[in-house]
């Protein structure tokens, strides 16, 4: 198979609702370090215990907690595989890999205390979510698993929105989080405001919210009307791949061609190698199809072993970059 310069598909999990909110409201529940899920509980956010969501409820002090565990759909509900590790008087935590969550999916979880009851939220808030397991209604938190997005200092898209000095809060919302309101914010800068996202490549539409207030990126001229009667700027992010042809050391001129230039004869003229010939360029996400034109033969890649018709009746190799 022919080597591509692609990134993974980089995966991100937003808590999208029933947070369990202390004094701060500050989000509960779980944080992310690097390339890790840090699942986090802490007993003071908690008064009350339950069996399963019916009978008696205990309060959460009568308790004498000899462990935590995290339960829910990613492990089948299960009290005793994913047991926390307890970090002092109060805190609980456990590390998952965000590789462990590969899919898109919307995870419903909550905390359990020896392996019998369910922790239940301090106070009541408007994002509960209900859900019902084993025929009894339990209030859950909903782990929304989103590909595509997640903030890094290395990533490879700056959103930056300039001055707004007063603002108390400046967010970052898109089709990259759908729209969440609340799992990018941005921080402040000399001159205004910034927040760095690894981004898969691929079209997206985002807009600023500054103290609630949404609007489009005043510098971004590229931007599409909403169904608000008003805009949401856009962008396209793309990744450099490399294409390689071994072999045809003898051919004088080698030219790459696709749909990315309209199959264009002459542009992409490659570079020799001591193992062939090579080209990089720039591509949005999605398929290509490609060929290799080697002294006006046309060929198709033959360490790919990925081709398709084009309706024409030509076989092209395909390039798919995400």
């Amino acid at each position: 198979m022919k080597q591509l310069i692609l990134h993974s598909i980089y995966l991100f999990i937003a808590l999208l609702s029933f947070q369990i909110i202390a004094q701060n409201n500050e989000m509960k529940g779980y944080r992310i370090e690097g390339d890790e899920i840090v699942f986090t509980f802490n007993k003071e956010d908690y008064n009350e215990v339950s069996h399963d969501g019916f009978g008696d409820r205990k309060r959460f002090d009568d308790l004498t907690i000899e462990n935590v565990v995290v339960a829910g759909q990613f492990n089948n509900w299960s009290k005793d595989k994913w047991q926390m590790k307890k970090i002092d008087a109060d805190n609980y935590e456990l590390r998952k890999k965000i590789s462990d969550f590969n899919d898109e999916f919307s995870w419903e979880f909550k905390f359990v205390i020896n392996n019998e009851y369910w922790a239940e939220p301090t106070r009541k808030d408007p994002n509960i979510v209900g859900a019902i397991k084993d025929g009894s209604y339990l209030n859950v938190y909903n782990l929304k698993l989103l590909t595509g997005a997640y903030p890094d200092k290395n990533g490879n898209v700056r959103f930056r929105l300039k001055g707004h000095k007063e603002a108390k809060k400046v967010i970052l919302s898109g089709t990259f989080n759908r729209w969440n309101e609340k799992t990018f914010k941005m921080y402040r800068i000399e001159n205004g405001w910034e927040i760095i996202l690894r981004l898969k490549p691929d079209e997206y539409q985002y807009r600023f919210i500054v103290d609630g207030n949404w609007m489009e990126d005043p510098t971004n001229p590229d931007k599409v009307e909403n169904e608000f009667g008003e805009y949401n700027s856009h962008i396209n992010v793309k990744e450099r791949v490399t294409f390689h042809l071994n072999g045809y050391k003898n051919a004088e001129k080698v030219i790459l061609t696709g749909t990315f230039n309209n199959w264009d004869e002459n542009e992409y003229r490659m570079e020799k190698t001591e193992k062939g010939w090579t080209y990089s360029l720039v591509l949005s996400g999605g398929k290509h199809h490609y060929k290799f034109i080697v002294d006006n033969n046309w060929v198709s890649d033959p360490d790919n072993s990925v081709k398709e018709y084009d309706g024409k009746g030509n076989i092209n190799s395909v390039c798919m970059v995400k």
